[in-house]
């Protein structure tokens, strides 16, 4: 199959123009008329990663995370990130990526992590954009809310910015954003949340958080990982002829112990 019949279902789907403004998705390698078998879904593309999709000898990686995020003024191995993209490039593997364009789009991964929470009445959070997502959720303690958050993403651990370490605040309305959100908390808090659950919360926009009345669980970037499942799904049904591999390399930079 041609790369560029998969990928015109997919994009019927979630259209590359949903994306915001200089993200970089769609083909960043490879040739769109490219015959394709093989396909791994991951959400990062690191080394790892690269000889996962050797090893399986897959003709294309679907990726979130676009490999090229920067212009490149040189492609050598004698840096880590061009590397990758060089050995890339030699094995002849076409790379897709569909980032922020499935955030924002309607049956998108933001959707999926407010059914995971039971959201009711979402809607954007970020109306022009369609960024995040905001909604109401049955009455329940700041605690009872971590715990929930948890198994939806079977977490082991998450941080909550609250001063108050009882956690006993009653929770009605939840501002949710995958990935890094946390300069939309404004946003959140003009819209009615009580807690904006996003990742990588810096220190100083957390005490601005808390500053203004509003709470935060940072769950960590990694929850993104659905992606992987969500994707591969759609395509083994979109192109049954084509063999879907989900990635099983571990690109997840953080270790609880």
């Amino acid at each position: 199959m041609k790369l560029k019949n998969c990928i015109a279902k997919y994009e019927a789907f979630c259209p590359q123009n949903l994306a915001l403004a200089d993200d970089p998705v769609g083909l960043q390698i490879g040739s769109l008329d490219q015959e394709v078998k093989k396909i791994l879904v991951t959400l990062d593309i690191r080394e790892q990663t690269v000889q996962e999709a050797i090893d399986l000898g897959v003709d294309m990686i679907f990726a979130k995370h676009p490999v090229i995020f920067r212009p490149l003024s040189a492609l050598t191995a004698e840096d880590v990130q061009e590397n990758i993209i060089l050995q890339l490039a030699k094995a002849n593997m076409a790379v897709y990526t569909s980032h922020t364009n499935i955030d924002v789009v309607a049956g998108g991964l933001n959707d999926d992590f407010c059914q995971l929470l039971n959201l009711q009445d979402v809607e954007a959070l970020e109306a022009e954009t369609g960024m995040a997502r905001i909604g109401n959720i049955e009455p329940l303690s700041l605690s009872e809310l971590t715990e929930k958050v948890k198994t939806a993403f079977g977490l082991k651990r998450l941080r909550v910015i609250s001063y108050d370490h009882q956690m006993n605040q009653e929770i009605k309305r939840v501002a949710i954003c995958g990935g890094t959100g946390g300069k939309l908390w404004t946003l959140a808090k003009e819209q009615g949340a009580d807690v904006f659950i996003t990742g990588d919360i810096y220190y100083h926009t957390a005490h601005d958080m808390l500053s203004h009345g509003l709470l935060a669980i940072d769950p960590g970037h990694y929850i993104e990982h659905l992606f992987v499942p969500k994707i591969a799904q759609f395509l083994r049904e979109a192109e049954p002829e084509l063999e879907i591999f989900e990635s099983q390399a571990l690109s997840n930079p953080f270790y609880d112990i």
